[in-house]
């Protein structure tokens, strides 16, 4: 039954039928008030998911359109930037500065492992650093960043330093208290914790990352914040928006303010540890430690002589479940499930004794349980 297929994926992930049956309405046009209302809700809505009282500029891109949008506007060429590289999307947004002419240095980890609070200070030795660039929650291996240890670390050691955050698979997912933390540049995307087809991107601008746009030579047209906020006090966007897709982020964002900020960020912390501890109940390793874990995204080690397309293909074909294969150097060695947005207890079941029966199809001979409950 095709009707039946399920998404364990870190995005895009599974969407309620209240936001679609909301994204599949008849566009209205986007200079009109009924727009303005809608995208300004929903602008409010971001703010409060956040926690911050900085502007938020909603685009039509994916993430790592909000990456560059984040280095064109704050990173001259010859720069020093900091760059925390647990994963592949942080070595992307390193690898974007380093487009923008900046001079990176980056932390770099092995896969599963998160930077440690003195790793950070020794690298900061090296600055000043125009800017830091961290990842929160690694998509690619399901680990996260200590942000409310890292983040206070830079603060310190140079308050000039601007913090730029890739929140796309912890926004909606973890905490990120942007005002708290002082963030100054927060990315995120549709496709994750806010339960939306892909297609929109998000990024928080503090006063600090503004003023660091007047003072930066780099060219934007596009992603330009002075065009974003002159937009923004019009209640509109600078460019044509995908109008649909702000329709749907305007009902994702009412179902999670319904649920609460605590209550979102508790549940992602329950599905994240039932689904670790059923993975070790089936006698399988993780990539990531406990302590470094995302609430997001697991990645997992299949067993010995068991391969990861096979498993992939299993869940595929026998349960209508999509799971994700490694990136870059971990593809076909690890696989990932996602646990993200619209997810909850009964589908990290569901996912478990899929894998249960995916595994034992394929040969693997533990005697494994799967326990229903807490």
């Amino acid at each position: 039954m095709k009707e039946k297929e399920f998404l364990m994926i870190p995005g895009p992930t599974p969407v309620p039928e209240s936001i679609l049956q909301a994204h599949a309405k008849h566009p209205i046009g986007h200079r009109s008030g009924e727009f303005s209302k809608i995208f300004m809700n929903a602008t409010e809505k971001l703010q409060w998911l956040g926690q911050t009282k900085n502007d938020v500029f909603i685009y039509t891109a994916s993430g790592t359109g909000a990456m560059e949008g984040a280095i064109a506007n704050t990173i001259n060429r010859g720069d020093k930037v900091l760059s925390l590289v647990i994963g592949v999307f942080g070595k992307r947004f390193a690898d974007v500065a380093e487009l923008y002419g900046a001079q990176v240095t980056r932390i770099e980890k092995e896969p599963g492992e998160a930077v440690s609070a003195e790793e950070l200070r020794q690298a900061l030795e090296q600055g000043p650093f125009k800017a830091v660039t961290i990842t929160h929650s690694e998509t690619s291996t399901g680990t996260a960043n200590d942000i409310e240890t890292l983040i206070p670390i830079i603060k310190k050691n140079n308050p000039d330093t601007l913090v730029l955050l890739d929140a796309i698979t912890s926004l909606a997912c973890m905490n990120v208290a942007i005002d708290q933390l002082e963030i100054d540049v927060c990315v995120s995307g549709s496709q994750k914790g806010f339960m939306l087809p892909p297609g929109l991107s998000f990024i928080y601008v503090s006063q600090k990352a503004y003023a660091a746009k007047e003072n930066c030579t780099t060219p934007s047209y596009y992603f330009c914040w002075q065009q974003a906020k002159k937009a923004l006090n019009d209640k509109t966007t600078p460019w044509t928006p995908n109008v649909s897709l702000i329709v749907a982020l305007e009902k994702a964002l009412e179902i999670m303010y319904s649920e609460g900020l605590e209550n979102i960020i508790a549940r992602h912390k329950k599905l994240r540890d039932r689904l670790r501890q059923g993975i070790r109940d089936l006698g399988l390793e993780l990539l990531t430690a406990d302590e470094t874990a995302s609430c997001a995204i697991t990645a997992i080690w299949p067993p010995e002589g068991i391969n990861v397309p096979d498993i992939r293909k299993s869940f595929k074909e026998d349960w209508n479940i999509t799971v994700a294969n490694g990136q870059r150097h971990l593809k076909d060695k690890l696989f990932r499930m996602g646990h993200l947005g619209f997810v909850c207890e009964r589908d990290i079941l569901t996912g478990l004794s899929a894998l249960k029966a995916v595994l034992e199809k394929l040969g693997y001979q533990q005697n494994i349980q799967i326990k229903t409950t807490a």
